[in-house]
């Protein structure tokens, strides 16, 4: 993981506190809800300087799918949802799933309910047409000792109701603490998955993330198979800045046997792989994001 996409987390939080490429066609035709699209983090100065512009050049690329890393003040990139929606539609594109820090300041614990805050983050995440609203991030309030995690997925699970609601779905996007910090014995990622319902809590699998922690994906997949609807698709090399010994690259430049964990996903039940890369070893995002598109496209994955 890519060390300003951790900073940038708690800031937000605080802040707002193999087969053949025919075979794999073949498979996708028969899961038309299968999906290929990218995290707009990765292309996050971009999208800062002129949103229209960049989901513009994404949308020539091929993209059909983006995931968003920017909501506040119910605005997502500066816009309204019903405004957004209608921009990413004129561009050909959607937006099925985005990134949303839950944190201490959307749960009202007296009342054992969500705060307006949180409720209307749903609220326009369905406006915009997401199937999964994902919280990128858990604070370490919720995770001093195993039963205040415990106790916290019960909120979790909760929030999986309230998205059911309008026909979504609560998702948690992992980084690489949740396989180094062990509570009681067992590690956070554990925690997790184990007392979450995954009826109403998807969770999606950043295959990169959790390198820097020793884990790996196709073991962890195989552990909790089936529990993974969505993934974040990126690969790793051995850092070139930051404190963390590896980084993103392009697909199929690192260490990270990139295709043999989707086409596992794929097979277990992942519906949407994310392109993510945080790191860019002298190109340009944008240049980035078009050939790790390319990748997977010659993969099977549309």
């Amino acid at each position: 993981m890519y060390t300003s996409r951790r900073s940038f987390l708690k800031k937000t939080a605080l802040a707002l506190a193999g087969t053949t490429v025919l075979s794999n066609e073949l498979f996708a035709a028969k899961n038309p809800k299968e999906l290929t699209g990218v995290q707009l983090y990765s292309i996050r100065d971009d999208m800062n300087k002129d949103p229209l512009g960049s989901l513009k050049q994404l949308a020539q690329m091929g993209y059909k799918n983006v995931e968003h890393a920017n909501y506040g003040n119910r605005k997502f990139y500066g816009y309204g949802a019903s405004e957004f929606k209608k921009i990413l539609g004129d561009l050909g594109l959607k937006m099925p799933s985005g990134h949303t820090v839950i944190s201490k300041k959307h749960w009202d614990e007296d009342k054992k309910d969500f705060t307006d805050e949180w409720k209307m983050t749903v609220e326009d995440a369905a406006t915009v047409g997401q199937q999964f609203v994902i919280s990128p991030w858990l604070d370490d309030y919720y995770r001093k000792t195993y039963d205040d995690l415990k106790r916290y997925m019960e909120v979790f699970n909760k929030c999986g109701e309230l998205c059911k609601k309008s026909g979504m779905k609560f998702g948690y996007h992992n980084h690489d603490f949740e396989f180094s910090q062990k509570l009681n014995g067992i590690t956070v990622f554990d925690i997790l998955l184990q007392n979450t319902d995954p009826s109403l809590v998807i969770q999606q699998l950043d295959i990169g993330n959790m390198y820097n922690a020793g884990a790996k994906a196709l073991d962890v997949m195989k552990k909790y198979p089936g529990r993974f609807e969505s993934m974040h698709v990126k690969d790793e090399i051995k850092s070139t800045a930051g404190h963390d010994p590896y980084e993103s690259t392009i697909l199929g430049k690192g260490v990270i046997p990139v295709k043999e964990i989707i086409d596992l996903g794929r097979k277990s039940g992942t519906k949407h792989f994310i392109i993510e890369q945080e790191s860019y070893q002298g190109k340009t995002p944008m240049e980035c994001v078009k050939e790790d598109l390319a990748i997977m496209k010659k993969w099977g994955y549309k």
